[in-house]
């Protein structure tokens, strides 16, 4: 019973929050709602028992990748209006609609079939932690490793990228056209 109450406010609270991050537009209450709704989701990996990965849930994505959209979000002007460029309407909901069909058939397969085997026995009385590692390090290393390096060529390339993007540097200025540069811009924020 417990179990049943947790999760339908936990479902409730996560659509919520992510509703809120996709209709908001003001940043700062879309990067909040978006912490909020993986803190939300951590708690299903509670509800089931998986603690390992409720805990990385809230340390990895609460953490690290909204303080990594934090950062983003602050090169970036927010205040201006963006244009779309609209496309057929109706390609994008036919392609949505595929690709969500296609999502959740992948996804329910494992469930209907009855030839799944694990290629690595779990040690008995090991814990959550112990399961995690053993899978994680035997059977999806190399996704693992390709993860890591997907992440570590999307960190050079974003710095890459926001060095690109600065107009003036810093470094190469002197000290007195810094002392104008800021003069300029104290001017046009006071107009």
């Amino acid at each position: 019973m417990f179990e049943a109450v947790a999760f339908y406010l936990f479902s409730f609270l996560t659509i919520a929050m992510f509703y809120i991050t996709v209709t908001t537009s003001q940043a700062l209450y879309a990067l909040t709602a978006l912490a909020a709704g993986m803190i939300f989701i951590s708690a299903f990996f509670f509800i089931l028992g998986a603690d390992f990965l409720g805990a990385i849930q809230i340390v990895v994505y609460s953490g690290a990748v909204m303080a990594l959209y934090a950062f983003g979000m602050m090169f970036f002007d927010t205040t201006r209006d963006v244009k779309e460029k609209k496309g057929n309407k109706y390609i994008v909901v036919g392609l949505s609609t595929i690709s969500a069909v296609l999502v959740v058939l992948i996804f329910a397969a494992p469930m209907v079939t009855d030839n799944i085997t694990a290629l690595y026995p779990m040690v008995e009385g090991a814990g959550n932690t112990q399961e995690v590692g053993m899978v994680l390090f035997t059977k999806y290393l190399i996704p693992f490793e390709l993860a890591a390096i997907m992440l570590l060529v999307a960190m050079i390339s974003g710095i890459v990228l926001a060095g690109k993007k600065m107009d003036d540097s810093l470094t190469l200025m002197s000290d007195e056209d810094i002392k104008i540069m800021r003069e300029e811009k104290s001017k046009k924020v006071l107009l």
